[in-house]
């Protein structure tokens, strides 16, 4: 993923450290918040390009993950707070398969209402 990505899954900026200093992008689960969050659920960093700015995750081997990814279940089964994953094989699918868990959605947030915004396909 492009940290500019990461900012848009996240609705916001990431700190001006995580630009500038792998470090920022290390495994340690005393490291920062966002790196707790992906450990928990179940992912680490395998990759991290400063000069491109992109980092690749990975599924951590299940001995490997953190105590309170069991907690946070990377399974798709429905449930009022979790809605059933897209059909397998489409952008939309991978995306939600691969970010299962890091993202948390506040109660009564709907992404697809109108923001009143336009947007028409480019050919």
């Amino acid at each position: 993923m492009t940290l500019a990505e990461i900012e848009q899954l996240i609705n916001g900026q990431l700190p001006p450290a995580a630009f500038k200093h792998r470090a920022w992008w290390s495994n340690n689960p005393l490291n920062n918040v966002m790196t707790q969050e992906w450990l928990d659920a179940g992912y680490k960093t395998k990759r991290v390009d400063m000069p491109g700015r992109k980092v690749v995750f990975v599924l951590a081997a299940k001995n490997e993950a953190s105590p309170a990814s069991s907690a946070k279940s990377l399974a798709t089964t429905p449930s009022p707070s979790r809605p059933a994953m897209p059909p397998p094989g489409g952008f939309l699918a991978r995306l939600c398969e691969r970010l299962a868990g890091t993202v948390t959605i506040p109660a009564g947030v709907d992404l697809a209402a109108s923001r009143g915004e336009t947007w028409v396909a480019e050919q």
